[in-house]
């Protein structure tokens, strides 16, 4: 299965860097974000595609709009924080109290329940046993916030495969669709999102999407966006954000138009749980 799925942010939503660190610096940006959301959905719907939108609180209580749009034109609206904090650089009260703060901004505009989670930066790492009792404390079933591999925000090394998976706790179990994971030359490369969709060539993206039987994606607006401006980052960080923008819109309307994809939901509804993966944390 292919899982279509979006993380609905603006240009300047990067962590990890001094000057956009909290919503107070945000407000100092000029917002690209309307623009950027018509292409992905024009993309999305152009395909007949279905897809998980994973918004941010703040971009809700902003742009209630954007979120009304998603909601109407039948896509699954998600949470992605209220205001994009690294999971492990908060504490239980803290994450809860985001967490609700994201989930009735949602539920106010679509009056839809917000059943489905991904945390900033795919922040979820080992020995987080509580995001899991707290996610499932306010009624979210699923969540895709593990990343299996070493990353820059931490990641998940030892999760076992990049399946959907049940993530068992002493609460309760919770349905996991981690990031997926390719091979490339040996090393295991995540190429459904982010730096390596942009920079790998299209017939690569293909060939690994081939190779594989479940496929997570994950796009930010920015990941299409050639003429956002550039921030002050170091240059490691400026690659990984930058590289590869002049074509993606392209090479994402070959792969929508070349592969099959679902939403988040969807998916739950194909796998068999009963004989899936299940990790304890």
């Amino acid at each position: 299965m292919n899982i279509l799925t979006f993380d609905i942010e603006d240009w300047f939503h990067l962590l990890d860097v001094k000057c956009t660190a909290s919503e107070t610096d945000w407000h100092n940006f000029k917002p690209r974000i309307h623009a950027n959301i018509s292409y992905l959905l024009e993309a999305t719907l152009r395909h007949n595609h279905k897809a998980t939108f994973f918004c941010l609180g703040w971009v809700a209580k902003k742009y209630p709009e954007i979120i009304r749009q998603i909601d109407e034109l039948g896509f699954e609206v998600a949470s992605h924080s209220y205001a994009h904090q690294l999971i492990y650089q908060q504490n239980r009260y803290q994450f809860e109290e985001d967490l609700k703060r994201s989930i009735y901004t949602l539920e106010d505009i679509t009056g839809k329940k917000v059943k489905s989670y991904r945390a900033p930066g795919f922040s979820f790492i080992r020995g987080n046993a509580w995001v899991v009792e707290v996610l499932l404390e306010h009624g979210i079933e699923r969540d895709s916030s593990i990343f299996p591999g070493a990353r820059g925000h931490g990641g998940y090394k030892d999760f076992g495969d990049a399946k959907p998976t049940m993530l068992a706790t002493s609460m309760g179990n919770i349905k996991e669709f981690p990031i997926n994971v390719g091979q490339l030359l040996g090393k295991k490369i995540v190429f459904s999102g982010g730096g390596y969709f942009r920079l790998l060539p299209f017939w690569m993206i293909q060939k690994l999407t081939n190779q594989t039987d479940y496929v997570m994606s994950y796009f930010h607006p920015r990941d299409f966006d050639p003429d956002q401006p550039v921030l002050d980052i170091p240059f490691h960080r400026k690659f990984k954000s930058y590289v590869g923008l002049k074509g993606s819109y392209k090479k994402l309307n070959q792969w929508l138009g070349q592969n099959k994809f679902i939403d988040i939901k969807t998916a739950d509804e194909l796998v068999h749980w009963d004989t899936a993966q299940c990790v304890q944390i």
